[in-house]
């Protein structure tokens, strides 16, 4: 039998202080965005086929098959969002709504006002989708130890600035949306009608 003086003490539980709670829940689903958006990186990469090089055409391939797309389809060639579709589309917008929401809105929100509007549903924007997007998409270049201790800044100079320009502009994709935080709105505005060949709508 164990001597009780010599035992050792149950450790005193760990505690979080209340102010500090927001912080730790915000990080935990940042990094939880973090990795989904990995997953979806790494399901990307491993569906993507391998191209054939160009000094090793397919089997039984005649000239004019080598310069044909090897993979017609195989789906897009772009990772860009407009170029997705369906589930892959709904996939990557996911990912996408993770970093918005994560990590640009607490960052780079700003107020919302007159000169500066905001919509909370910018995912039914076509045009607020493909910036946030092709944003996203140099954050994550951009951002990798690859990129070098210059890619943020990077970023920052060559994407960021000029997406909040357009993208919160008066006139932008949210110009009938929300304009004062108390009284949120919603409006996709409407685009011209595409023109045919012969110049009719």
């Amino acid at each position: 039998m164990s001597d009780p003086t010599t035992a050792t003490p149950e450790p005193e539980p760990f505690r979080v202080a209340d102010e500090n709670l927001d912080d730790l829940a915000s990080t935990l689903a940042a990094t939880m965005a973090e990795v989904r958006q990995h997953g979806v990186i790494l399901d990307r990469l491993g569906s993507e086929p391998e191209p054939p090089t160009p000094d090793e055409p397919a089997d039984n391939a005649g000239p004019d098959d080598v310069a044909a797309d090897p993979t017609p389809d195989s789906g897009p060639a772009s990772v860009f969002i407009l170029a997705l579709g369906g589930e892959a589309y709904a996939t990557e917008l996911a990912a996408l709504a993770g970093w918005v929401h994560y990590l640009f809105l607490p960052i780079y929100g700003r107020e919302i006002s007159t000169t500066r509007p905001w919509c909370a549903k910018w995912y039914e924007h076509p045009e607020a989708v493909a910036r946030l997007h092709a944003l996203w998409l140099a954050w994550q270049q951009l951002t990798d130890a690859e990129a070098g201790l210059s890619g943020p800044s990077t970023w920052h100079r060559d994407h960021l600035d000029h997406t909040l320009l357009q993208l919160r502009a008066p006139d932008g994709p949210f110009a009938a949306c929300t304009t004062s935080p108390a009284r949120p709105t919603h409006r996709v505005l409407a685009t011209p009608a595409p023109v045919t060949a012969g110049g009719a709508q």
